[in-house]
C-alpha cells in the first residue's frame, strides 16, 4: 500500500514568501488523516512547520504517520525550506517516539504553572520596581540581541535568528512600556538592581488565557543567590493582579538550571519543540 499526501486546499500564500497548506494523508487514495504544513512567520520563509499531522484511529500502529512525517519533508524541502519544526504535547508519548525516531533534537519545552490563590511572598530586604521608560530604551537593544542569540547558539542560521528576535519584539512591544498588558519590573536590593522579569498575558491555547514570563535575568554578579527564584515570584504576584491564574513560559533545551527551578517552582511541561535540518 501507497502513503501519499493529497492537498485538501488551495496554496496559501504571503507577500513575504510564507506558504501554508492542508493535506489528506492517503493511502492507496484513501483517506487516512490529515497534516498542515507553513512556513515560520517569525523565522521566515527557509522555516517550515509540520503541524496538526493525525492518523485515524482504525489506521494507526501502521507506519502512516511516518511516511507522512517524511512526505511532508519533501514538501517543506520543495517549498525552500532548509529547517523543519515540530511541537510535541508531553504527554504524547507516540508521537514523542515518532520525533525522535525521525532524528529531530529537542530545542525547548513550553511549560505551565497553575498559580495559587495569593501571591507569594518574597525574599525579605528584596524590593520591586516598574522599569522606567529610560531604562526601556537601555535594556530593550540588549534584550534583542541576547535573544538573537540564544538561538544562534542553537543552530539557528544568523537571518533567522535576528528576524526572530526582531519579530518577536516588534510583536510583543509594539508600544514599548505603554503596550497594553506588558509588566516589566525590577528586583531592588539596597538601591541596585539585581535583575529583571518581562511578564505579559496571552492565548495559550484556543480559548485559554494566561500569563506568560517572555524574559527573566539576573546580573550576572548577582547569579546564584536566589534572585531568580525570587523574581519569578514576582512574575506571579504580577499575573495574578492582572486576574490571570495560570503562568507559562518557554526554557531552551540544555538550560538545566532553569528547568529545575521551574520545576522546583511547580511548572510542568506541556509541549516539547524539536527541529531537522532539511
Amino acid at each position: 500500500m501507497t502513503t501519499t499526501l493529497r492537498p485538501s486546499e488551495p496554496l496559501q500564500q504571503t507577500a513575504d514568501g510564507g506558504r501554508s497548506r492542508t493535506y489528506d494523508i492517503c493511502v492507496n487514495s484513501r483517506r487516512v488523516g490529515s497534516v498542515r504544513l507553513t512556513t515560520d512567520p517569525a523565522f521566515g520563509a527557509a522555516s517550515g512547520i509540520i503541524e496538526r499531522l493525525r492518523v485515524d484511529e482504525p489506521d494507526r500502529g501502521r507506519g502512516r504517520a511516518t511516511v507522512a512525517a517524511l512526505a511532508a519533508e519533501e514538501v517543506l524541502r520543495d517549498w525552500g525550506c532548509g529547517q523543519v519544526q515540530v511541537s510535541v504535547p508531553a504527554d504524547a508519548e507516540a508521537a514523542l517516539r515518532l520525533v525522535r525516531s525521525l532524528g529531530y533534537t529537542e530545542r525547548s519545552r513550553n511549560m505551565v504553572k497553575e498559580l495559587p490563590e495569593h501571591p507569594p511572598a518574597l525574599p525579605p530586604g528584596l524590593d520591586v520596581r516598574p522599569m522606567t521608560d529610560e531604562e526601556f530604551v537601555r535594556w530593550e537593544a540588549a534584550a534583542r540581541e541576547r535573544f538573537a542569540r540564544s538561538w544562534l547558539s542553537r543552530g539557528v542560521p544568523e537571518a533567522q535568528a535576528r528576524a526572530k528576535a526582531e519579530a518577536s519584539h516588534r510583536e510583543l512591544l509594539p508600544r514599548g512600556l505603554a503596550t497594553p498588558g506588558t509588566a516589566i519590573h525590577l528586583g531592588v536590593l539596597r538601591g541596585e538592581a539585581v535583575g529583571r522579569v518581562w511578564t505579559g498575558v496571552r492565548e495559550l491555547e484556543p480559548g485559554v488565557s494566561a500569563g506568560y514570563v517572555y524574559d527573566i535575568e539576573v546580573a550576572e554578579e548577582h547569579r546564584g543567590r536566589g534572585y531568580g527564584r525570587a523574581l519569578m515570584l514576582v512574575a506571579e504576584g504580577v499575573v495574578l493582579a492582572a486576574g490571570e491564574r495560570l503562568l507559562g513560559l518557554h526554557v531552551f533545551a540544555g538550560n538545566t538550571p532553569a528547568i529545575r527551578l521551574y520545576e522546583s517552582l511547580g511548572y510542568r511541561t506541556t509541549h516539547i519543540n524539536s527541529f531537522k535540518a532539511l
